[in-house]
């Protein structure tokens, strides 16, 4: 089992900037994605920046050259920096690991981001 513990979370006026991070409970010794995903009320869960087993990221198209997402050398935790916040960035932002060869999932329990004036 992993566990995934955010913090980060909070109330910010549009145009701000906060800064997300994710550690992972333990050391992991296979091949797998690490990222951010996101979801607003009434809306689907959605991928906001990752990065896969290669090493690339992944950004959502709403959020790119806003979001930069960033790991340590281990792994073992992930970053997201997010400036120029607007409104509609306003969700529960979820980390979470994906294991695709033992197609396991490990979630957060999320932190929530207001962006509001």
């Amino acid at each position: 089992q992993v566990q995934l513990v955010e913090s980060g979370g909070g109330l910010v006026q549009p145009g701000g900037s906060l800064r997300l991070s994710c550690a992972a409970s333990r050391r992991i010794f296979v091949i797998y994605d690490m990222g951010w995903y996101r979801q607003a009320p009434g809306k689907q869960r959605e991928l906001v920046a990752m990065f896969d087993s290669g090493g690339r990221t992944n950004y959502a198209d709403s959020v790119k050259g806003r979001f930069t997402i960033s790991r340590d050398n281990a792994g073992n935790t992930v970053d997201l920096q997010m400036n120029s916040l607007r409104p509609e960035d306003t969700a529960v932002y979820y980390c979470n690991i994906h294991i695709s060869i033992a197609a396991l999932d490990y979630w957060g329990r999320g932190t929530q981001v207001t962006v509001s004036s």
